[in-house]
């Protein structure tokens, strides 16, 4: 018996297509770029420091703007702390450092105090549904430092305000809810320190500590091979389903940069971390 498509099916089916891809996309031009390729193409980028505050005031490279976790994230209304800032917000504010939708972006951190705040802010803008490029500087700062290029205290170049208007991509967040529910088929991985995974940690979950995702000085992210024999090392079949997490999802945020850039299959932040689980898993 010769099986017929309606033209209702076949529309519904191509919706679903269409949403996958432009879900792939969302966070497909992520890459690294290295400090003499960010110098010679400066004109091209608006920089982001990722580290706090602080360290950025006392020496950046030029024209870098800040843009850190600490200042990016609250207590939400049920009173968990490091909860990201509503998709609005994050627009207004990024609108006033000039940054629209599909601004070329670099975002870099340090080998001391950001903490894997790097990782966060792209896990940001994929979650925004940033359609513009978006480029980790290889070896952050120190890299840019050891490859002779100056950093300074002075005040970056005024840009003009821009419209970002955020097309928020859920898929790379998960819910408490989701991961409770029975049989759902993801691997936890747990990126807080030793300590922290003793004292208390989502039951099932695998520990690989944030710092295993980079390496050298400079704390420059695993290549893939690198990351796929991490995670075999742990237990953790690279083609399935991963999900990260820490306490607030900025040390997550890390290593799920790690895995986009490896081009493993997608995995997710959980951004509300163990702060979430400890209020909701209760309930």
């Amino acid at each position: 018996m010769k099986m017929t498509t309606s033209p209702a099916r076949a529309l519904v089916a191509a919706i679903a297509v269409a949403l996958v891809t432009v879900a792939e996309a969302r966070a497909a031009d992520m890459a690294l770029i290295e400090p003499a390729a960010l110098q010679a193409t400066m004109a091209t980028w608006v920089v982001l420091d990722a580290r706090p505050r602080s360290a950025w005031e006392s020496g950046r490279i030029p024209g870098a703007l800040s843009l850190s976790w600490e200042n990016y994230t609250g207590t939400d209304g049920e009173g968990i702390p490091f909860r990201i800032l509503p998709p609005e917000e994050l627009a207004l504010r990024l609108g006033s450092m000039g940054i629209d939708g599909i601004t070329p972006l670099v975002i870099y951190g340090d080998a001391d105090t950001s903490w894997g705040g790097e990782g966060w802010a792209a896990w940001m803008f994929a979650w925004l549904g940033h359609e513009g490029p978006i480029r980790i500087l290889n070896g952050g700062v120190d890299a840019w430092r050891r490859g002779g290029f100056a950093v300074t205290t002075g005040a970056p170049t005024a840009r003009g305000r821009a419209r970002y208007v955020p097309r928020p991509a859920p898929e790379w967040d998960i819910a408490t809810a989701e991961i409770l529910r029975p049989r759902t088929p993801i691997i936890l991985i747990d990126t807080r320190s030793t300590m922290e995974w003793l004292v208390d940690a989502i039951p099932g979950a695998v520990h690989i500590e944030w710092a295993k995702f980079h390496t050298g000085d400079e704390r420059r992210p695993l290549g893939r091979d690198a990351l796929v024999r991490l995670l075999r090392d742990h237990g953790v079949d690279p083609r399935k389903p991963v999900v990260y997490y820490c306490r607030g999802g900025v040390r997550s945020g890390y290593a799920w940069m790690v895995h986009q850039l490896a081009g493993l299959p997608d995995a997710r932040n959980y951004e509300g971390g163990m702060e979430m689980w400890w209020k909701h898993s209760a309930r």
